[in-house]
C-alpha cells in the first residue's frame, strides 16, 4: 500500500461519523447477544428444562421474563440512542451500558458454558470495549456525515 492509500484510508474511517460507529456496534453486539440464547435451545436438555419451567438455576415466571426483556432492550435502545441522543448524553450512556453490560455478558458464563457461548462472550466483551472506547474518544467536534446545523450537537468535551 502506498503513501497515498494509507492517506485516503485514514480520512475514509474519519469520516464515519461516531454515532453511526456506535449504532453498528450495538447493531452488532445485539445479534451476537440473541443468537447466544437462540443457540442455547440447540444444547441437549435444554428444551426440557424450559418445558420443566426453568432457566440455568432459575424459574421461569413473570420477573424472570421482564429482567430478561429488559436486558435484551437496553442494548437494543442503545442503537436508536446513540443516533439520537444530544452529543454529551450519547457518549456518557454508551459509556454507562458498555461499563455495566462487560459483567454482565461474563455472569453468563456461570454454569454450564460451551465453547459458542465462551467466544460469543469473547466477542461481545470486544464489542463492548470498542464501544467504550469510541465514546470515550468523541471528538469535540464531528467530522463526516453531518450537516451545518446538525454539527453544533456533535461538541463535546474530552475526558
Amino acid at each position: 500500500m502506498n503513501t497515498f492509500d494509507a492517506n485516503e484510508n485514514q480520512k475514509e474511517k474519519a469520516n464515519i461519523d461516531t454515532r453511526l460507529k456506535l449504532a453498528s456496534l450495538w447493531t452488532c453486539f445485539m445479534f451476537m447477544y440473541i443468537y447466544v440464547d437462540y443457540f442455547h435451545l440447540y444444547m441437549p436438555s435444554s428444551l426440557n428444562d424450559i418445558l420443566s419451567g426453568k432457566v440455568f438455576e432459575f424459574e421461569i415466571s413473570q420477573a424472570f421474563l421482564l429482567i430478561s426483556m429488559i436486558s435484551v432492550t437496553v442494548p437494543a435502545l442503545m442503537i436508536p440512542f446513540s443516533l439520537i441522543l444530544p452529543a454529551s448524553v450519547c457518549r456518557r450512556t454508551n459509556i454507562i451500558a458498555a461499563i455495566v453490560y462487560i459483567p454482565y455478558t461474563l455472569f453468563n458464563l456461570v454454569g454450564e458454558a460451551w465453547i459458542h457461548m465462551v467466544f460469543a462472550a469473547a466477542v461481545e466483551v470486544v464489542l463492548l470495549l470498542v464501544i467504550l472506547r469510541h465514546a470515550w474518544i468523541w471528538p469535540r467536534v464531528q467530522t463526516g456525515i453531518t450537516s451545518g446545523a446538525a454539527a453544533h450537537s456533535f461538541q463535546v468535551a474530552k475526558p
